[in-house]
């Protein structure tokens, strides 16, 4: 049994109500945890020494099992809907017995870890897990204290996992037999019946996308952020698929994280400590920080060989396509450390508009940007779906409505009020296709999306003409270093300007559709941001 002495962890776990265990693990090392995951054949070890395990039968989030006890903290602060599911706080008494007898007889691992750089704001995080690839993955995704600061600090809340305990529907209140479910009041997340490691990344991502904007007037944002050399921050936002990783990755910047983040009135601070990326068609070429990342105990979720090699095969969807690595954010060799930057100058929403209707960059009004903002749009091809070849639109709050226990009104209005008091710049960029929808144009090449992000942190874009889309009101640049002019105005690049402007409106009808049920919470200046259909 493998105890440290910082802690009496023994009793603390007694004290959750885990007793009679097997073995304790507690705080072990990247190298004991990848070691151990071999020896239980739970994993294998790639080339590159990253280890390599498979999720089992869920390999992505499911959204539809994620519940929030509702009780006197919850019952009027939640935005209860299709995501933010309501749990009674008897089900949870259940369930939390039925997880922490679950471990009587087994190996358990116990990892303390903390969230949010901006000391001011950090969590502390005691997450259980019954493998040890699961913790290496708390140690990779959190921030690692130091020994002495564990002797001092008490977990904030708990994360228990345990994904060979699974649910009966019928007397536990779940929808079927995997859940995850967070308690406020008792600070605590009990996940079960799936491995699927972004279920912790998420849920500690979800409590603080409460309890930082509802507590502590701090936005909480679904987003990558990097510096310039001069400390000017940018922050992206976008869906998966949209660029938001391989954007804010550049080498003439330091990245401040790649996805979820915390603005202040001081500036803005990464909630993690590591990252976790999308591997799926990952190429040294494009991606080369990420490529690297993926070395000596990174964690690899659902990835498959090439035969008779441990060479990892990122082009192999067999298992799935939401293929994940998680690395400490040191692996990235221009991380900046601790990972706080200055208040953003310039914010970049990102789009992958699989209909080739919104220009590739544009400025927006904040009105706009609170529009686009509680939007969150953007179109993909639904390529794994059997003769499905027309563009799918997405739309999600605040590029992230899974994780937001509050209102996305609620979200926007702190955005708002932050652009104006800062004066940042918003941009639309859209890293989808130009020219005609996807069958018919082109996607837009990343070196020119590059270059207009480029423009827009240099100032470049500053002093050019604009004009206004006709039916989403945003600003055209009519010009941009690096990107010929013709491609900027998208209804130019299409050889039927009629068919563009039939696409134009059926878009923009869908924007206005899916804002219907936040209209009641949005003040003029978003109404009348709304595109024309």
């Amino acid at each position: 049994m493998q105890i440290s002495s910082v802690r009496d962890t023994l009793r603390e776990l007694r004290e959750l109500g885990i007793e009679n265990t097997a073995d304790v693990h507690y705080q072990l090392t990247p190298e004991e945890l990848t070691a151990q995951t071999l020896a239980r054949k739970q994993g294998s070890l790639s080339e590159t020494g990253a280890l390599v395990v498979n999720t089992g039968e869920f390999t992505g989030r499911s959204p539809k099992d994620k519940f929030i006890v509702k009780d006197s903290i919850t019952a009027t602060t939640v935005n209860w809907n299709d995501f933010n599911l309501p749990f009674s706080a008897e089900n949870f008494d259940r369930l939390y017995q039925k997880v922490t007898r679950y471990f009587a007889g087994k190996s358990v691992w116990v990892r303390d870890c903390q969230a949010c750089a901006d000391p001011e704001y950090r969590l502390n995080i005691r997450v259980i897990t019954e493998t040890p690839w699961a913790s290496l993955f708390a140690y990779n995704m959190f921030l690692r204290p130091h020994e002495e600061e564990l002797e001092q600090t008490d977990p904030d809340w708990t994360v228990i996992q345990a994904p060979g305990c699974v649910a009966d529907p019928a007397t536990d209140g779940t929808r079927q037999h995997n859940f995850a479910v967070v308690n406020f009041t008792k600070k605590m997340i009990i996940i079960g019946g799936s491995a699927y490691t972004g279920e912790i990344k998420k849920g500690i991502f979800t409590i603080l996308n409460y309890v930082l904007p509802h507590e502590k007037n701090v936005l909480s944002m679904h987003c990558s952020a990097n510096q310039g050399r001069n400390g000017d921050t940018a922050v992206f936002f976008g869906l998966s698929g949209t660029g938001k990783t391989t954007l804010s990755a550049d080498p003439e910047r330091k990245l401040i994280g790649d996805d979820e983040h915390g603005w202040t009135n001081t500036g803005v601070f990464n909630f993690e400590g590591g990252c976790y990326a999308k591997t799926i068609d990952l190429s040294e070429e494009k991606e080369p920080q990420i490529f690297h990342a993926i070395r000596e105990y990174a964690l690899v979720e659902n990835t498959g060989f090439f035969p008779g090699t441990h060479r990892i095969n990122y082009a192999d969807k067999s298992i799935t396509e939401n293929t994940r690595v998680s690395y400490p954010l040191h692996y990235i060799d221009n991380a900046l450390e601790p990972s706080i930057g200055s208040l953003p100058k310039n914010i970049f929403f990102l789009t992958c508009d699989a209909y080739g209707v919104l220009p590739p960059i544009s400025r927006l009004s904040p009105g706009q940007a609170m529009y686009q903002f509680i939007s969150g749009y953007t179109a993909k091809v639904a390529g794994t779906e059997a003769g499905v070849t027309e563009p799918k639109s997405t739309f999600s709050a605040c590029f992230g409505a899974p994780f937001l226990p509050l209102h996305p009104a609620r979200y926007a209005q702190m955005l708002g009020e932050r652009l104006r008091k800062h004066q940042v710049n918003v941009w639309l960029i859209n890293t989808g296709w130009t020219g005609g929808a996807y069958g018919t144009g082109s996607r837009i090449k990343l070196n020119l999306t590059r270059a207009m992000i480029s423009a827009a942190l240099k100032g470049e874009l500053e002093k050019v003409a604009y004009k206004n889309h006709e039916v989403f009101g945003v600003s055209i640049p009519e010009s941009c270093p690096g990107v010929p002019a013709e491609i900027l105005d998208p209804r130019n690049t299409w050889a039927d300007g009629a068919a563009y402007d039939k696409q134009a409106k059926d878009l923009a009808g869908q924007f206005v559709k899916n804002f219907e049920k936040y209209a009641a919470q949005a003040d003029k200046e978003i109404l009348a941001a709304a595109p024309k259909a």
